[in-house]
């Protein structure tokens, strides 16, 4: 009886523990969201405490420290929703862990918004609306207020929705409803409009193309090649060398906000030393890599994996370089408009507004990004080392291009476009490319086969592009300035009517 006893209270004891540590997980889940929460309040009255120091003796310095707070938000929105593209590649590739991603990704926003996302700031700043055609520097301060607002709400609802969308489409959005709310239609200077709206159509066309054209060179040069090591070892050199050569080509022409500048032709022949240079010191390391490795795809992975990471890290550094301004163009806007009012001159952006910037995003990545790297990095479409690296490569050339001319475009139309450029080249290449088909025929002669049999299961199962996620985020990108000028121009409307 007694025995039986026991018996009985040991499973009640089981079930006892078991929902204790149900409670602690679930404990420990709803801190970790306060935490969160927490460490974002801190920042934006550190951000606001920031704003006021550097900013005293500008006639109002009250609405200078609210929009900084403003644009810290939103800062860590683009962090949570938009640098989730620069690593999402690697990290659905298994190149890298989430956390290595993670850090990756903050320290190079941070080094490109600070030492090349000037330009662009400049361009969201003043380059959209003209601040002559507002009735004074306070209502055109309001209007750079509403378009935060309204884009960093918006940006927030995204992604709690998981939808990776163009946080440059949300502030431009905003941008123009509140200028238009405030002066009407003709304060946008619809000319710049006109070509930042181009290059949103080109930018994740470009993407896909340049992604594409990656993907077939490796594909033609190393994976359906006999020898796949040896051709590793010739090309992927090669790959890492172009990629090298173009970021230094773009940072000496002037992509360190001014602090130097080199002619064109003269940073072509910069691009190219260092692009040689790298070569020369990155082909000794690729063949250490590959010894002992088996003639196998699973083995182009590994020597694939360090120029991913690296990729992933210029596209950080590009994104920073570009989009950091969706967060601080309007705060620099409201500062270069409450200057002008008392007769200073424009010395330019001051560092503490790009600092806001560029620790914000990565703030914002570090506490609430793992969510949406998920999706862009694996449910789209699978993604390997290689076709990583071509989504990464593809998508950071395409942007600091940009930034060097100074144009806002959107990272996640470009790498999105990248990743969907790369699954629809692979449906195309499978069912088409000559060498593939010579390749697959030449496996019954000894050669060890390296895909899965076709059958109609297994195509329907590692079906490249996923349909569904296509829809969904065009559909996001299609309503997001829209609905982001709406909201602007009512929040800019509430704004005037209590400060009038």
């Amino acid at each position: 009886m007694a025995n039986s006893q026991v018996q009985l209270r040991k499973p009640t004891l089981d079930k006892d523990l078991e929902k204790l540590t149900l409670t602690e997980q679930a404990t420990h889940f709803v801190l970790r969201s306060w935490t969160g929460a927490g460490i974002s309040l801190v920042f934006l009255l550190l951000t606001m405490a920031i704003a006021n120091t550097f900013a005293t003796g500008t006639p109002g310095v009250l609405v200078i420290a609210v929009t900084a707070a403003l644009a810290a938000y939103m800062a860590m929105n683009i962090g949570a929703n938009d640098v989730t593209n620069n690593v999402g590649a690697a990290v659905g590739a298994r190149a890298i862990s989430m956390g290595g991603a993670l850090a990756i990704a903050a320290v190079f926003e941070i080094a490109g918004a600070l030492l090349a996302g000037r330009g662009v700031a400049e361009t969201v700043a003043s380059g959209i609306l003209d601040r002559a055609n507002f009735p004074s520097p306070e209502v055109f301060a309001w209007a750079m207020m509403a378009s935060l607002v309204s884009a960093a709400i918006w940006i927030n609802i995204a992604t709690l929705a998981n939808a990776p969308i163009s946080t440059t489409h949300a502030i431009i959005g905003g941008v123009i409803g509140a200028g238009a709310a405030a002066s009407g239609l003709h304060s946008v200077q619809w000319e710049a409009m006109g070509l930042i709206v181009i290059s949103w159509t080109v930018s994740p066309i470009l993407g896909g193309v340049i992604a594409a054209l990656f993907l077939f060179f490796i594909k033609e040069t190393i994976i359906y090649r006999d020898d796949k090591i040896a051709a590793a070892k010739t090309w992927v050199p090669v790959l890492v060398a172009i990629m090298a050569g173009a970021f230094s080509a773009f940072l000496a022409t002037g992509g360190t906000n001014g602090f130097y500048h080199v002619p064109f032709g003269k940073a072509l022949l910069v691009g190219l030393a260092v692009g040689v240079l790298t070569y020369f010191v990155t082909r000794p390391i690729v063949r250490r890599h590959a010894e002992g490795l088996d003639n196998r795809n699973q083995s182009l992975r590994t020597l694939f994996r360090l120029p991913l990471i690296c990729s992933a890290a210029l596209l950080s550094f590009a994104h920073g370089a570009n989009d950091v301004s969706n967060a601080v163009g309007p705060l620099y806007g409201v500062v270069v408009a409450l200057r002008e009012s008392s007769g200073s001159a424009n010395a330019g952006i001051p560092l503490w507004v790009m600092v806001i910037g560029a620790f914000g995003i990565s703030l914002g990545l570090l506490l609430f990004g793992p969510r949406l790297i998920r999706i862009v990095g694996s449910e789209i479409t699978k993604l390997n080392p290689m076709r990583a690296f071509c989504v990464a490569l593809s998508s950071a050339v395409a942007v600091l291009t940009a930034s060097a001319f100074a144009i806002p475009v959107s990272s996640t139309h470009i790498a999105v476009g990248a990743v969907f450029g790369v699954g629809l080249f692979r449906e195309w290449y499978t069912r088409n490319s000559k060498r593939r088909i010579e390749y697959i025929r030449s496996r019954g002669n000894g050669i060890a086969p390296e895909e899965p049999s076709a059958n109609p299961d297994e195509t329907r199962r590692r079906y490249l592009v996923r349909r569904s996620h296509f829809m969904t985020i065009v559909s996001a990108w299609i309503v997001t300035l829209p609905i982001s000028a709406m909201l602007s121009a009512l929040v800019f409307l509430a704004l005037n009517a209590v400060f009038s």
